[in-house]
C-alpha cells in the first residue's frame, strides 16, 4: 500500500505519545478519529502497529521497523517547511552526534565552538556513551566510531587515526624517574562494566597483574583525576590538547601499537543530505582534514635531517 504522510504523522504522534488520548490531544483531534485512522492502517498493512494496553500503547515488531522511516519523513517535512517559509534563513535545528566519552571531550565539546560561531542556530547535541546506539531507528544523527559499519543504509562519510598520547600533571611527570615504561607509571583507566574498554585490555596484556592506580565509568572523571596528578592516562593529541600545554603534559614514552584511535564518521542515508546534518559533517570533515593535515607535517620534521650549523654553507 502507499502510505500517505497524514498516516503517518498520526502514526507518529501516537508511537511518541505512548497513548491515543495524549496524541489526540497534541493533534488537536478526537480520539475516535485517530483510533480509526490507526485501525485502516493496521488494515492495510495487514498487521497491527501497536499493542492496546490498559496504561497505554506500545509499538508491535511491525510498528518498530516502520517508525524510523517515518521518523525519516518528518525530519524532510520538517526542512521542506522552513526551506518555503525562508529561503534565506540561516540552517537550523538539533543535530545529535553519538561518539565514545574519549571522543565527545576531547573532540565534539571543543568543535562545538566552531560550529556554534559559524552555525549559531544548529544545537549540537553530543551523547557520549560507549553504548552502539542506532542510527537506523534515528536514535542519533550522526556516529563517530572506531571502524566503518558494514549496514547498506549507513554512509561511511571520512575515516582518520587521531594520534594519542600518555598524559600527567606537570607535578606527576617531576616526580617520575629519569627512565620510565609503562609499568612504572599509576594508570588511570576504566571501572565497573567498562573494565574491557581500551586501554585497559592493552594494558592487561602488557603489565603483569595489571591494576590501575584510579579507576572510573565516567571519562570526565578520569580526565579531573589525572589534572589532580593521581597518575597518568591515554588521551588524543587533538588540537583543543595540544592548545592546553600547562594543564597536562605528555610524557616520553613509547605506546603499544594496539593502541590506535581509528575514527570514522557515519550518518544515515536519509538524515546525510539534510542542510544542518550536512552542515556538522562538513565541519567534521574538516576537522579531519586539519588533523591529517598536522600528522603529514609531523611526519616530515621528523624525516628531515638536522644539520649542524657549521655544516650549513
Amino acid at each position: 500500500m502507499d502510505l500517505q504522510w497524514d498516516d503517518l504523522r498520526i502514526f507518529l504522534a501516537v508511537a511518541d505519545a505512548g497513548s491515543l488520548s495524549a496524541a489526540a490531544r497534541r493533534l488537536k483531534a478526537s480520539q475516535p478519529t485517530l483510533s480509526r485512522r490507526i485501525a485502516e492502517m493496521e488494515y492495510s498493512l495487514g498487521e497491527p502497529l501497536f499493542v492496546r494496553k490498559n496504561q497505554g500503547i506500545t509499538l508491535t515488531k511491525a510498528g518498530a521497523r516502520l517508525l524510523p522511516a517515518a521518523q525519516g519523513m518528518a525530519q524532510w517535512a520538517t526542512e521542506a517547511t522552513r526551506a518555503l517559509d525562508a529561503k534565506n534563513s540561516p540552517v537550523s535545528g538539533r543535530v545529535r552526534i553519538t561518539a565514545a566519552p574519549s571522543f565527545a571531550f576531547d573532540f565534539l565539546a571543543p568543535m562545538a565552538e566552531k560550529l556554534k560561531r559559524g552555525h549559531p542556530q544548529i544545537t549540537l547535541e553530543v551523547l557520549a556513551s560507549t553504548e552502539r546506539l542506532n542510527l537506523s531507528r534515528g536514535e542519533a544523527d550522526i556516529a563517530l566510531r572506531r571502524y566503518p559499519s558494514d549496514d547498506p543504509d549507513l554512509v561511511t562519510v571520512d575515516e582518520v587515526v587521531v594520534p594519542i598520547g600518555a598524559y600527567a600533571s606537570r607535578d606527576y611527570a617531576r616526580r617520575l624517574p629519569a627512565k620510565y615504561d609503562l609499568r612504572d607509571l599509576d594508570w588511570i583507566s576504566w571501572a565497573g562494566a567498562l573494565e574491557m574498554v581500551s586501554p585497559n585490555p592493552e594494558f592487561a596484556a602488557r603489565i603483569p597483574n595489571f591494576r590501575p592506580a584510579f579507576a572510573s565509568d565516567d571519562y570526565s572523571v578520569q580526565v579531573a583525576a589525572c589534572q589532580a596528578g593521581v597518575g597518568a592516562m591515554i588521551l588524543l593529541k587533538t588540537s583543543h590538547r595540544l592548545k592546553r600545554p600547562g594543564e597536562l603534559v605528555e610524557l616520553e614514552l613509547v605506546l603499544p601499537t594496539s593502541l590506535r584511535a581509528e575514527l570514522t564518521i557515519i550518518c544515515h542515508k536519509r538524515m546525510a543530505d539534510l542542510p544542518k546534518v550536512r552542515t556538522v559533517l562538513d565541519l567534521l570533515r574538516q576537522e579531519f582534514a586539519d588533523l591529517r593535515k598536522r600528522q603529514g607535517a609531523q611526519k616530515l620534521r621528523m624525516a628531515t635531517p638536522i644539520i649542524p650549523k657549521k655544516a650549513r654553507k
